[in-house]
């Protein structure tokens, strides 16, 4: 059956489907020998396609998982930089994975992996108002920047929803937040903060779509569960 090439390439746990949208793009993605173009369909098991001069595998198990991201691992699957990146974290997972989102380098915790691509773009994507809850420690706090930090504010040329946000300690002019917000901005909490007149001193994400990261260890991943996965492809809808 005939699909778009992105598709097929991310199904197939090549890379993402915009990844997959880019190699088209630059001439890297050939059919039948010829040069693809975006927008062209194939169909996988009649068609040689080729991707950066390597044939499409064959078709892998899907695999869905999360990470406890350190602090200091790049959300990529190379660095330019020779950076520990977070793909040599979950390496032995049995298949090639990319993560779903991002954290920044300096940002810890849940950090979820896919090679569905269907999957990882419904989840990933700011429309599908996956709601993602964070700790954040902050310096710089009082009240008036508490009214602050829950306001609806324009990030991108987009206006956030209302984030939820409850005080889980304060003490002097620090405190620990938590922060619920419904986008997938880049740097979106810390630029709320920011906004706010609030320095993030650290940050953790503990739940995405519903799943929380637990008492999973920083540095380690496991599978989800097949009612964890079926609570993250509703919320992504």
């Amino acid at each position: 059956m005939k699909e778009r090439l992105q598709k097929i390439i991310s199904a197939r746990g090549v890379t993402s489907r915009r990844r997959a949208e880019e190699l088209i793009a630059a001439g890297e993605v050939l059919v039948n020998g010829q040069v693809a173009i975006l927008g062209q369909q194939a169909d996988p098991d009649i068609d040689v396609i080729m991707v950066s001069g390597q044939a499409l595998p064959v078709r892998s198990e899907l695999v869905y998982l999360m990470l406890n991201k350190p602090r200091g691992i790049v959300t990529t699957l190379s660095d330019e930089k020779g950076r520990d990146n977070v793909a040599q974290l979950v390496a032995d997972c049995g298949q090639r994975v990319w993560p779903i989102g991002r954290l920044d380098m300096d940002s810890e915790g849940l950090l979820l992996f896919t090679n569905d691509g269907a999957f990882g773009q419904a989840v990933a994507h700011p429309r599908g108002e996956v709601e993602k809850r964070y700790l954040v420690w902050v310096r710089g706090f009082s009240p008036e920047k508490e009214t602050l930090l829950g306001r609806r504010v324009t990030l991108d040329g987009y206006t956030i929803a209302k984030p939820g946000i409850r005080v889980v300690r304060a003490q002097g002019d620090r405190a620990r937040i938590e922060v619920t917000i419904h986008e997938g901005r880049n740097r979106q909490v810390r630029r709320m903060c920011a906004m706010a007149g609030l320095k993030v001193m650290k940050l953790l994400r503990i739940s995405e779509g519903g799943i929380s990261l637990g008492n999973l260890p920083p540095g380690s991943w496991r599978y989800l569960t097949p009612n964890e996965i079926q609570i993250l492809r509703q919320e992504g809808k």
